[in-house]
This record gives structure tokens, C-alpha cells and sequence, in this order.
């Protein structure tokens, strides 16, 4: 495994596991979210179900066969993974899922060749991300510590040479650019993909539970009233979503 700027990773990993720990409201919100995610992972398929970027690697609570993986080795993490240059033989893993982990690719295109070499057909790579819209601008623009990035070039593959795990990289807004802007650019790059899915949600119960980083604005007992406005804010996805579910299966 090359050598890789694990530093920035593992101090927001330990300040995101102290939060996980003390905040109960943030562990039933992404609940949620991964039973979202395990809606899509295709259990029918032949193979394993790899997490990439398991981060504190609680996806395996709602789904305890899926592999967890990351860059750097942590009790919680069953190997590591390198998105860029995955162990799995070819045509071997049935589901990938991301979870804020595209954001973090540098050479999104690149990483996707990898899922391609390891899914089996009809295999799904499962990408759970920030969305920009007006109401996201706000919330990851002025509220994150990560850059949006909305301007900034997307590197779609990997140079000769480079090592893609060399650098910290983060661009909040490179899924919604990627999935959700230009239909023939999409179509250009995602050629060996099937898109089975593109959702976008407001997911107001997570911007106002205050995420990793921030106090809380409401306790557990008003989670379902907040999951009610959430229904009304997803009818307006340019301007409130703050999430995207996005379901790419191998052709």
C-alpha cells in the first residue's frame, strides 16, 4: 500500500467517533440512511458487499456481511483498501458502497474503472453524497469545513505516474455536478454504467441535528415530526436537498 496523507483522515475519524458515541440522535439519523442505502445493495448477486471509506465503519450495523475497508487500518476496519487499486480478483464483489466517500475521490472516473474491474454484472456501486442545492450551498458552504468546489476542475482519471492517495482531497459539490449536471457529459463519462437510481433528499433531520461538529437544534423525541417537514422540503429538490442517493449497476 502506498504511502498516504493519513493525518487529516484520522483526526476527523477520532473527532467523528467521540460524536457517534455521545450523540444518540446522529446514530438513529444515519440508521435511516443506511437502511436507505441497504434498499439498494443487491443481496441476489454472487459476491461480497465492500464499504469503501468505511470512516467509523457503522454501516455494518444494518448490514454485518459487508466488508469494511478504508485507507489506514483501524480496530473497527476489516482491511485496507485503496478505492484506486482494490485487492478483490475481477468480477468478485456483487455491491460497493460509498458513503461521503466520492467527494474524497480526486480521480472519480478512475476509481469507478476500478469498481468496474471487481462488480460482477449487474453489480451496483451505492454512492450516498452531499447536494448542492440553494439550501446545500448554505449548509456545506458556510456550516462545512470541506470546500464545495463547485468552480474547481474535476480530474476525471488519473495521470501516469501519480499516486492518487498521495494528498487529501475533498470538492463537497462533485457528486451533484457529476450525476445531476450535464445529461451528455453524464452519459460520456458513466457509458459503462446503467443509472439506477438518482435521489436526491433534504435531509433536514441531519443539517439541524447539528452533524459530527455542531450542537443540536432539537432532541431525539422530535425526529419524527422533523422527518414529516422533510417530506414536504423533498418535493423541492433544487432547492432543499442536502443528499444524494445515487445507484450505478454494471452493464
Amino acid at each position: 500500500m502506498p504511502e498516504i496523507n493519513i493525518e487529516q483522515h484520522n483526526i476527523e475519524i477520532q473527532k467523528n467517533l467521540e460524536s457517534w458515541q455521545k450523540k444518540p440522535l446522529l446514530r438513529e439519523i444515519y440508521r435511516g440512511f443506511y437502511n436507505l442505502i441497504l434498499g439498494w445493495v443487491r443481496k441476489d448477486l454472487k459476491g461480497e458487499t465492500v464499504e469503501l471509506g468505511s470512516g467509523i465503519g457503522n454501516f455494518k450495523s444494518v448490514y454485518p456481511e459487508c466488508i469494511a475497508t478504508d485507507i489506514f487500518p483501524n480496530p473497527w476496519i476489516d482491511q485496507v483498501e485503496s478505492a484506486y487499486k482494490l485487492s478483490f480478483s475481477d468480477n468478485s464483489v456483487s455491491n460497493l458502497v460509498m458513503f461521503d466517500v466520492f467527494h474524497h475521490l480526486a480521480y472519480p472516473g478512475s476509481a469507478l474503472l476500478e469498481a468496474k474491474r471487481v462488480l460482477i454484472r449487474e453489480g451496483r456501486v451505492i454512492i450516498f453524497e452531499p447536494y448542492i442545492s440553494l439550501f446545500g450551498l448554505l449548509v456545506y458552504g458556510f456550516l462545512h469545513h470541506e470546500p464545495v468546489g463547485l468552480f474547481q476542475k474535476i480530474n476525471w482519471l488519473c495521470p501516469n505516474g501519480e499516486n492518487p492517495d498521495a494528498k487529501y482531497y475533498a470538492a463537497q459539490g462533485n457528486a451533484t455536478r457529476i450525476f445531476g449536471g450535464s445529461l451528455k457529459l453524464r452519459a460520456k463519462r458513466l457509458k459503462d454504467w446503467k443509472i439506477i437510481e438518482i435521489k436526491k433528499i433534504s435531509a433536514i433531520s441531519y443539517v439541524l441535528s447539528g452533524g459530527f461538529s455542531k450542537p443540536s437544534f432539537y432532541s431525539l423525541k422530535f425526529l419524527p415530526f422533523i422527518k414529516k417537514i422533510e417530506k414536504i422540503l423533498d418535493l423541492l429538490p433544487h432547492l432543499f436537498a442536502t443528499r444524494i442517493l445515487v445507484v450505478l449497476e454494471k452493464k
